[in-house]
């Protein structure tokens, strides 16, 4: 970076590009040299700031001055109102200051305060396109430490007593998965980064490699010293090309640095990258399935033993690591193991970074100790839930994860604890439900999402989840019958037991925490014919207060299928053979006068 006074660090994640951070950089520096102001403050394009539901975002340092929500029509007056006359504006800001007390910084933002970042360390820090901001913040510094005063073995065993554990979903130590490739004796050795990221509503990996591409690449340069491999791929899904394009940018400018390719450093270590975009098939988080893909088949499981380790890549010795888990070698190198194994808990060491989504007022990744309670990431840090309604379940590790209720909101995150539960870490998926949300639907959605995502290749999958999603329909359309509950547990645990991969394994999470916890519901849905959460449109009615309602005509106007009827300033009524149930006249009804039952 040049000597600038100051730094308007402007989020261009994925989410902040969709909203316009391009366009308004463009204006930024258009502003600024219209004020002469172009050599004094410098505009740097970083990867996701984080804060996803305020973007754009930018932070102007060092005052760590946040700005949110920014709009091109904005940056005239913050140019000539912060930059030339030094005073930040207010309106602008997430957390204004109260009279008479000092500008908050982007660190006393309830969103930020609990965080701890490592493998999001540079994030909203660099320029993701730049190798020299990210060496500038000790990128490579850890690997110069792996080549230079570190034996294989010692790398290994750092990473071992650390405690790191796979951060996308299995949660094996990493450690061992190192040894055991580096005690395979065939060559050549591979290894692989798994940025597939198939969860509906993660994008934790995506993020990373926006935000910090070189620090994939570090971790696994260390990881080929570590373990004798010689090439490594990044399986990135083809929906990320903004990540995609920052790798590829990464990977050429590692290699003008010397730092791929032949005899890295003088030191025999030969390692250089290619990258294998996928279509984004679920079971692609499978590691054979990911595999197969890699190597141009059908991404289908297939039976372990023999393991990765010992016939992977094109039937070779390899490692499959995701993203978050190669990001944080480096700071491991660095800072040593006991450093690492003192965050977090007994058995899950670190940190974990959430895509906190749903019905919570701060949406966006996080990263925090492992072992802060959910009860911390939905309302302390995520700002309670949307509307200020009541919270009714948080779904952790995705489709295939469990549906964590109420009585567990201080409940520790871990591994085990989620896993005591009825649910899973996997990638980092968070999704916060609020009242509004039918449990048996929920359920149902998940079910057809993994349904479809099935490779098909084994029969407890293939059926028995087919089977369960036609009996969770049936329920949320009012045919159930007393014994759908027992036979979906039943099918569940045959599904559970009988799958080959951990994706026909894992999907009766959904079902499973769902009735454990909200049993009531079900029972509704059969016994009663009602949908409490009112939700399941053929078990719920629109209805019309009279006393309440104010013959406005919104109501009629909106309502697609003329169903509503009524004078104006006079009540209106609903025609319940024309309603679809579609909602809107809850929607836009003002005085509370449209019920559902």
């Amino acid at each position: 970076m040049k000597p600038y006074r100051t730094h308007v660090m402007l989020c261009a994640g994925t989410g902040c590009v969709a909203n316009g951070s391009f366009k308004i950089k463009e204006v930024l520096e258009r502003e600024l040299k219209k004020h002469d102001l172009q050599d004094e403050v410098g505009v740097v394009m970083t990867g996701c700031n984080g804060f996803c539901a305020q973007g754009p975002v930018a932070v102007v340092k060092p005052d760590d001055i946040f700005y949110q929500l920014l709009k091109e029509d904005d940056i005239a007056h913050l140019v000539e109102e912060h930059f030339l006359k030094g005073r930040p504006v207010q309106k602008l800001m997430y957390t204004p200051p109260a009279e008479e007390s000092p500008v908050p910084k982007m660190s006393d933002i309830d969103f930020f305060s609990k965080q701890r970042l490592i493998a999001l360390r540079n994030r909203g820090m660099i320029d993701p396109e730049q190798i020299d901001e990210y060496i500038a913040r000790g990128g490579y510094t850890a690997l110069v430490k792996a080549l230079t005063g570190m034996t294989p073995k010692q790398i290994v065993e750092q990473i071992k007593q650390s405690g790191l554990r796979g951060r996308g979903g299995a949660g094996f130590p990493t450690g061992k998965k190192w040894e055991l490739l580096a005690g395979a004796k065939r060559t050549p050795k591979y290894l692989v980064c798994n940025a597939d990221e198939g969860d509906p509503g993660a994008f934790m990996d995506r993020s990373i490699i926006e935000s910090d591409p070189h620090s994939i690449l570090e971790g696994m340069i260390i990881g080929a010293r570590a373990t004798g491999a010689s090439h490594g791929y990044v399986y990135i899904r083809n929906e990320y090309p903004l990540a995609h394009e920052r790798l590829i940018k990464a990977i050429a400018q590692a290699k003008e640095y010397g730092l791929l390719g032949k005899d890295i450093f003088g030191k025999g270590l030969d390692f250089d990258f290619s990258i294998q975009q996928g279509a984004g098939a679920f079971v692609c988080g499978e590691e054979t399935a990911l595999i197969a893909s890699l190597e141009g088949r059908a991404p289908e499981p297939r039976v372990r033993p023999p393991f990765p380790v010992e016939s992977g890549v094109w039937g070779a010795p390899t490692n499959i690591n995701n993203v978050e888990t190669w990001a944080n070698v480096p700071e491991i190198i660095n800072k040593g193991a006991e450093w690492f194994s003192s965050i977090g808990t007994e058995t899950s060491k670190g940190t974990k970074v959430f895509s906190v989504v749903g019905k919570v007022k701060n949406t966006g990744l996080v990263e925090v100790p492992m072992g802060i309670t959910l009860r911390e990431i939905v309302y302390d840090i995520g700002g309670g839930i949307t509307d200020d309604k009541e919270f009714k379940a948080v779904q952790t590790g995705g489709p295939s994860g469990g549906c964590i209720p109420m009585s567990l909101l201080d409940l520790p995150i871990d591994y085990e604890k989620l896993a005591e539960v009825g649910s899973i870490m996997g990638s980092g998926g968070l999704i916060v439900m609020d009242e509004d949300t039918c449990m048996v639907d929920v359920a149902r959605y998940f079910l057809e999402f993994l349904k479809d995502e099935s490779c098909g290749k084994c029969t407890a999958c293939r059926e028995g989840v087919d089977v369960m999603h036609g009996i969770l329909v049936r329920i949320c359309e009012g045919k159930g019958k007393e014994e759908d509950i027992e036979l979906l547990e039943e099918l569940a645990e045959a599904v559970k037991d009988a799958s080959l991969c951990a994706l026909g394994a894992t999907a009766p999470n959904p079902v499973l925490s769902t009735i454990r916890y909200f049993r009531p519901e079900y029972e509704a849905h059969i016994k009663d014919g009602k949908c409490p959460a009112g939700v399941c449109k053929a078990l719920i009615t629109f209805a019309i207060d009279k006393e309440k309602c104010k013959g406005c005509l919104l109501c009629a106007k909106n309502c697609p299928q003329q169903a509503i009827t009524g004078e104006a300033k006079q009540p209106h009524t609903i025609d319940q053979d024309k309603c679809i149930k579609c909602g809107v006249c809850l929607d836009v009804c003002k005085f509370d006068a449209v019920s559902v039952t």
